[in-house]
């Protein structure tokens, strides 16, 4: 396999703090990579060195070849990324804010125009930033990030307070971006997020991987009281084992129309987490 990163045993501290403990990671390219944890997990820290941003205290980083901590100025065109210290200027438009990118990256004015239609904005152009609604600067954001044409893209959290039709559109765009090849570092604390639109996750909690796979492989490994629930049509639900018994049981509640849905009871990733750690995914 082609890696677009590599990490190796990348360990953080701030003060007496462990933030990252032990990190290693190998993600492909073309891969969308969803790392998932709390709040004050180590999320952000871990793009922040990856991308340069900050130094670890041992271990090594590896993106697109080079190590993290020498990268140039042309490396660093080769990702974009989305952060919420990255700010946008809110009394200038759409397209000023993308020109102040665009002059530092070497990127024409036709490429402006062509990332703002890309994400949906094109008709907001001339709009402060300032005057977007929430969903509209997610989409700013990312056009920041698409304007060098990067092999890889950094998006921490973003959709973190998006309704759910903001949400899919933001996904719809991601997904488009693995269809041309691109790499994709997500971090997010919403697991439907990472089972919709991920190829691998890891699950990161006080500064460790605690588990790591894809989405529907890591719940069926815990996966430990597997059973078949099942909505009769008069309106109750009823739990059995999902075992050879249970084959007897369903086909006469089929056989005698009662059974209206019958489905299997496999954990979510937020159930996976709450067994490994003792806390909520999305706290």
């Amino acid at each position: 396999m082609t890696y677009s990163i590599r990490t190796e045993d990348i360990r953080k501290t701030f003060g007496d703090r462990t933030v990252l403990n032990g990190i290693s990671l190998g993600i492909g390219k073309g891969e969308i990579f969803g790392l998932l944890g709390p709040s004050g997990a180590g999320k952000t820290t871990l793009i922040k060195i990856l991308t340069g941003q900050l130094a670890q205290d041992s271990g090594t980083a590896i993106i697109n070849g080079n190590d993290s901590r020498r990268l140039s100025g042309s490396d660093r065109k080769r990702f974009g990324i989305t952060m919420d210290n990255f700010g946008i200027y809110e009394r200038l438009s759409c397209y000023e804010n993308l020109k102040i990118i665009a002059g530092i990256y070497g990127v024409g004015k036709t490429e402006i125009v062509r990332v703002l239609g890309k994400v949906g904005l094109a008709d907001a152009a001339k709009t402060p930033a300032g005057k977007l609604s929430k969903g509209m600067t997610v989409r700013l954001k990312l056009a920041r990030a698409f304007l060098s044409d990067p092999d890889i893209l950094f998006l921490d959290e973003p959709t973190s307070g998006l309704d759910p039709a903001s949400a899919a559109g933001i996904h719809k765009m991601i997904l488009a971006e693995k269809e041309r090849g691109k790499t994709v570092f997500l971090t997010t604390h919403t697991m439907t997020e990472a089972e919709k639109i991920c190829d691998n996750i890891a699950l990161l909690n006080d500064g460790q991987i605690v588990e790591y796979g894809a989405p529907d492989e890591i719940c069926r490994r815990y996966d430990h009281q597997r059973r078949f629930r099942i909505h009769l049509n008069d309106g109750r639900d009823m739990e059995i084992p999902h075992n050879e018994a249970a084959a007897e049981t369903i086909a006469e509640l089929i056989g005698s129309g009662r059974a209206e849905t019958i489905h299997t009871t496999e954990p979510d990733l937020e159930t996976v987490f709450m067994e490994l750690t003792g806390k909520e995914l999305s706290a």
